[in-house]
């Protein structure tokens, strides 16, 4: 009888084409994961992540499941599968399912982090996980901007052009939901900041957008009170720049039912 595991994934993204697996055959983390997993399992695995992660963009919570007619201990899938895997890529936890359960459709919401450093000279050691977006930047700036995204709104104009069929008939189109959205200063770092946004889910590239569109208000080359117009014009055009892939982060997911309550050490 078939077992549905769950997996809590952390991983490097920055040598990989993103999460999903690609046709012209670049390394993924999707792909890399079902190689190993195929292994313990003596069978082919088809992974489900909660969602798809661009090229060079990481993760610290990814969830993902997979249907395997192996029965080892899932202890494997986690001492086991972390001795095949690269360095880059870490199980941190992984659990029994029920039959039904959906890494992706299960899941209410998201957060995601971008970490970036405005200095004039960034220490290389961070240049691969952190954008380096030099200038002066104030924070404050941003508040009444963070305060007006919050909400439901049609983020278009946050969405990278063409990666999506308007034409088609998809549900809610472009509208999310955000529920929360920070800026602080990254913890003993001088010129160090993170933009920590949660909602329900996100457009393609949406984060980066935002983070990028934030940053330059907060870098005084733009305005808050430009956002709401901004959001009206369903226009990518309108947003600020695609901050680097580099200092973007998925960090939790979010169920409506505990996981990966009991974890192996």
């Amino acid at each position: 009888m078939p077992q549905t595991i769950r997996l809590l994934i952390a991983y490097d993204g920055g040598n990989y084409y993103g999460w999903q697996r690609q046709r012209q055959g670049e390394p993924t983390i999707q792909e890399e994961l079902e190689r190993r997993l195929g292994q313990i399992c003596g069978e082919p695995i088809t992974l489900h992540g909660a969602g798809r992660t661009d090229a060079g963009v990481h993760a610290l919570g990814m969830v993902a499941h997979f249907h395997t007619q192996a029965t080892i201990p899932i202890v494997a899938f986690f001492k086991g599968l972390n001795a095949l895997l690269p360095p880059d890529i870490r199980i941190l936890a992984a659990e029994q399912a029920a039959d039904a359960f959906h890494s992706r459709f299960d899941a209410l919401a998201k957060t995601y982090r971008y970490d970036f450093f405005t200095g004039a000279v960034q220490p290389p050691c961070n240049r691969l996980h952190q954008a380096h977006l030099p200038g002066p930047f104030d924070p404050q700036r941003l508040i009444a901007g963070l305060n007006l995204l919050v909400g439901t709104h049609d983020f278009s104009s946050f969405e990278r052009s063409g990666s999506r069929d308007t034409s088609a008939v998809d549900g809610r189109g472009a509208v999310r939901t955000l529920t929360a959205f920070v800026c602080t200063p990254r913890l003993g770092a001088t010129d160090c900041w993170s933009i920590r946004v949660t909602g329900d889910g996100f457009l393609r590239q949406m984060v980066r957008i935002l983070a990028g569109t934030l940053i330059e208000i907060g870098q005084g080359k733009r305005a808050a009170d430009e956002l709401p117009a901004i959001l009206a014009a369903r226009d990518r055009r309108r947003a600020g720049r695609t901050a680097p892939a580099c200092g973007l982060y998925l960090e939790q997911l979010y169920y409506p039912f505990p996981v990966f309550v009991d974890r192996f050490q």
